[in-house]
């Protein structure tokens, strides 16, 4: 093998288990958003609320991997990845989001599976990434109890029809932001600005999570490995004042320890219910059932927020500031490695993590494609490598990491930004179809290769 510089990452401290994987999600890179019985999702509805995306952007097409998923593993296969961690649009395989399954939006599923498996690619199954059925939103959404129900009832019917050869699974994916930027900002579907039906939405999330944690075991013909994803950041204070402390701690609870405690048995942080003032909408038994045991965490990670007091803005009553000339991504999102070293070392020593994957960490940049369509992506390799760096560093400091998906396999549609923001190792060009592998995809299979090679003493 060829020797990596002196700074690059310490590949050896992954070890052969290691799952190097890639990402996706469902109404990002799908399409066919109207074929084969699938009917209207909460995306669906709020891309056609005027000003809600950028550009009027929609997933209807997409990256049309419905129909293009063959050449999609082939891209895989290329990158030498063991995984792929996609998401099943549950309003594909239950259309109305309870009743009956749609015998063809599932059996896209079933042959995506099989296609990986055939491949060598592991597939890690997401139940939820944000794409609830509209019927549902009509009755109500995620602030009504009743969601968590026929959430389960799906579980059930995917683990039921895929657990035969699935093992991987994620309930959730980044329940906050379903939560507090669909429900409290207002910047996601379904658009609501409303800090009791948010926070009454992370509960029903949680209470969905533990159902749907139960049906999978019971439904799944091959034991299953069961967890749950959320996107973490570090939070400081923007300076020394005790106000801006005390404001990094409640930013803290709103973006960390709500979502890690309950599903770790801790219940819900009392400082951030007195922060909130809602009355959480629990009943008795609730709390053990959000509480079921977790086979490893999922960890998104992409920043750190800075946090100063904001008494007269909204919940958590912080603001988040910009690092003074620090990097950042086409996101505005701040460059900062070293944050992903410090939550994985957190979820170990706070949180008793066992497993953890990396569920997503990647970068947007202004990717300019040359005249071949080629796309040499310096910023992104740059990144790639720092994080990858960071997890080895983890790893070696006793993180039980056991994976890491890069965010994304390819560019797709990035929720209210459109198509403005590419994500992608592979470029995607968005009238042809054309995928291109960038540079930093070119890397990325060479730090996995690299990371194989037999040790040199």
């Amino acid at each position: 093998m060829q020797p990596l510089p002196a700074d690059g990452p310490d590949l050896a401290a992954f070890g052969d288990e290691f799952v190097w994987g890639v990402a996706t999600a469902a109404y990002q890179i799908e399409g066919a958003a109207d074929e084969d019985g699938r009917l209207p999702s909460i995306w669906d509805t709020f891309c056609r609320v005027p000003g809600a995306v950028a550009n009027g952007d929609t997933g209807d097409v997409a990256c049309d991997h419905y129909h293009r998923w063959r050449a999609d593993v082939d891209l895989m296969t290329g990158l030498g990845v063991d995984a792929y961690r996609f998401s099943v649009a549950w309003p594909r395989v239950i259309p109305t989001g309870s009743g009956p399954v749609n015998p063809k939006g599932l059996a896209f599923y079933d042959r995506l599976v099989d296609g990986l498996l055939e491949a060598g690619i592991r597939p890690f199954l997401t139940l939820y990434h944000w794409d609830l059925p509209q019927a549902l939103q009509d009755r109500g959404g995620w602030p009504e109890r009743d969601t968590a129900y026929r959430f389960a009832e799906y579980a059930e019917a995917v683990a039921a029809a895929l657990g035969d050869r699935v093992t991987d699974w994620t309930t959730l994916n980044e329940p906050l932001c379903s939560s507090w930027i669909g429900h409290l900002d207002g910047t996601m579907a379904p658009g609501l600005r409303d800090l009791e039906a948010a926070v009454r939405t992370s509960c029903h999330l949680h209470l969905g999570h533990g159902l749907a944690t139960q049906a999978i075991r019971a439904a799944a013909r091959l034991t299953p490995s069961v967890g749950i994803v959320n996107n973490l950041s570090p939070c400081e204070p923007a300076g020394d004042r005790d106000e801006d402390v005390a404001a990094a701690r409640r930013l803290d609870g709103h973006v960390n320890r709500w979502w890690m405690d309950p599903v770790t048995g801790r219940g819900y942080p009392d400082d951030m219910v007195s922060v909130y003032g809602v009355d959480l909408p629990l009943r008795d038994g609730d709390l053990e059932t959000i509480a079921q045991p977790l086979d490893y965490l999922g960890l998104n990670y992409y920043f750190r927020q800075i946090a100063a007091d904001d008494p007269d803005g909204p919940a958590p009553y912080a603001r988040q500031v910009p690092v003074p000339d620090a990097p950042t991504t086409a996101m505005g999102w701040e460059v900062h490695a070293a944050g992903l070293e410090q939550l994985l070392l957190r979820l170990t020593s706070e949180y008793g993590a066992r497993r953890i994957y990396v569920t997503e960490n990647g970068s947007a940049w202004p990717d300019t494609a040359g005249p071949d369509g080629a796309v040499d992506d310096p910023e992104r390799t740059a990144y790639l490598e720092g994080h990858v760096a960071a997890c080895a560093r983890a790893i070696r400091r006793g993180a039980p990491l056991a994976g890491y998906f890069a965010w994304s396999l390819m560019d797709n549609f990035e929720w209210a930004y459109g198509y403005d923001k590419r994500f992608g190792l592979v470029r995607v060009d968005y009238e042809t179809q054309e995928r291109t592998v960038k540079a930093s995809g070119r890397r990325y299979a060479e730090l996995i290769r690299a990371s194989r090679s037999p040790r040199v003493s």
